[in-house]
């Protein structure tokens, strides 16, 4: 059964590892996979059954009673009248009926609790999503590091393959006592420590593409190919994030609860009765057990809280202007944010037209060592360096452009734009 469970698993598994994916695709793989999303469900659900619950006030309640007492003294009539017998009432009394209230209007109290119930759901679920949204930083950091020790590597194969023709080219030399053995040692180290820079970045690139594995619970490894894609800043767009929906809807809750304040207040009315059987009856004179009933319509009105509802309303306020001043923090941070990384985009573009010049004029020496080293006018310390200079040139352009798409990428996340 083992084997058949592995098996059936395994084309899903070997599907992922040949397909190209996206930065996009993996924010929403690590919020399908975030176990906190669970608790959107559970929040709607526990609404759900709330909402259920005041819906039954309008429904009628019925309570079943029974009592049985027996007290020191009973009303009697010691009034003699002529050809009429006053019954005794017996000390001992019984009374087993049911009582129930129907709500008739409770001056919008049940309407208004819906309400406050529907906007409490719609703040738990706004601060679900500021925390699923925390997740697309991590991916950032994850995919870019990815990329970044990815592209270090090919550099650095380049690098080593271009030793690989120096050293056999070398190899002649000092074979035909043209070039000084010490000259090959030195690229062979040279060859050896670049081996070296590779492993690092291969285990980066691995510790990488795990993290994105645990985020997206998806099975990343190192054939999948991470698909880079062109993005430009969103300069010209408002602020989108889920903290603004956050703020907007506690604001808005405390809104609703205030208005069920005021309903509150209002006077309610109900009918209610009661039947059953006692001794006595309605009837106080009859010492039968005898069946009985009523009903009637009542109403109930505070007409007085000490003002109480009003100051409960100034809290309210007052938490209202707290939301208010938290919501106009968090867009002065974001500003200066958005503000700081705009800086550093403009920084790297800059950077990576230098890089351009650079690298020309480093390949430029490296080839011209190249040619000075096989006709042994220079050392292979001089031209390992020339071409250590060269490499590093390139490393920092790559690096730089992918810095560059990180740097987007991380404004257009702050600003609430992530694709």
């Amino acid at each position: 059964m083992k084997k058949l469970i592995i098996l059936f698993f395994l084309p899903v598994q070997i599907a992922l590892s040949q397909n190209e994916i996206t930065l996009d695709s993996c924010y929403q793989w690590a919020r399908e996979n975030y176990p906190n999303l669970k608790q959107s469900k559970l929040y709607s659900e526990i609404s759900e059954l709330k909402i259920d619950n005041l819906k039954t006030s309008y429904l009628p309640g019925g309570t079943l009673k029974g009592q049985a007492t027996y007290q020191s003294d009973v009303t009697t009539v010691d009034v003699p009248v002529p050809g009429i017998t006053i019954p005794s009432i017996s000390k001992d009394q019984y009374k087993f009926y049911l009582e129930f209230q129907q709500n008739i209007w409770d001056g919008g109290t049940t309407q208004s609790q819906k309400a406050l119930e529907e906007a409490v759901l719609k703040t738990n679920l706004s601060q679900v999503e500021v925390e699923l949204y925390q997740l697309n930083e991590k991916v950032n950091q994850a995919w870019f590091s990815a990329l970044m020790a990815k592209q270090n590597k090919a550099i650095l194969e380049t690098q080593q393959s271009v030793l690989d023709e120096k050293i056999k080219a070398v190899e002649s030399g000092v074979n035909n006592g043209v070039v000084e053995a010490s000259n090959l040692d030195a690229l062979q180290a040279e060859k050896l420590s670049t081996g070296q820079a590779i492993l690092e970045a291969e285990t980066g690139y691995s510790v990488s593409l795990k993290m994105l594995s645990i985020l997206t619970g998806k099975n990343i490894d190192e054939s999948v190919k991470l698909m880079e894609s062109t993005v430009e800043p969103a300069v010209n767009g408002i602020l989108s994030r889920p903290e603004l929906t956050f703020f907007r809807d506690q604001s808005s809750q405390l809104d609703t609860k205030a208005a069920l304040l005021d309903h509150q207040r209002y006077p309610r009315f109900f009918g209610f009765g009661q039947g059953g059987v006692g001794r006595p009856g309605l009837n106080m004179l009859s010492n039968d057990f005898q069946p009985y009933y009523l009903i009637g319509i009542g109403m109930s009105w505070n007409a007085f809280d000490w003002q109480k509802t009003k100051r409960e309303k100034q809290i309210i306020g007052l938490q209202k202007d707290m939301i208010q001043s938290q919501q106009e923090t968090f867009e002065q941070n974001i500003n200066l944010l958005l503000e700081q990384q705009s800086a550093n985009i403009r920084k790297i573009k800059t950077l990576i037209e230098s890089d351009r010049e650079i690298i020309a004029l480093r390949q430029k020496i490296a080839r011209s060592s190249a040619s000075r080293l096989e006709n042994g006018t220079i050392n292979s310390a001089d031209y390992i360096a020339d071409l250590d200079a060269a490499t590093i040139a390139q490393i920092k352009l790559e690096t730089h452009k992918i810095q560059l798409d990180e740097a987007i990428i991380k404004y257009n996340t702050i600003k609430g734009k992530v694709k």
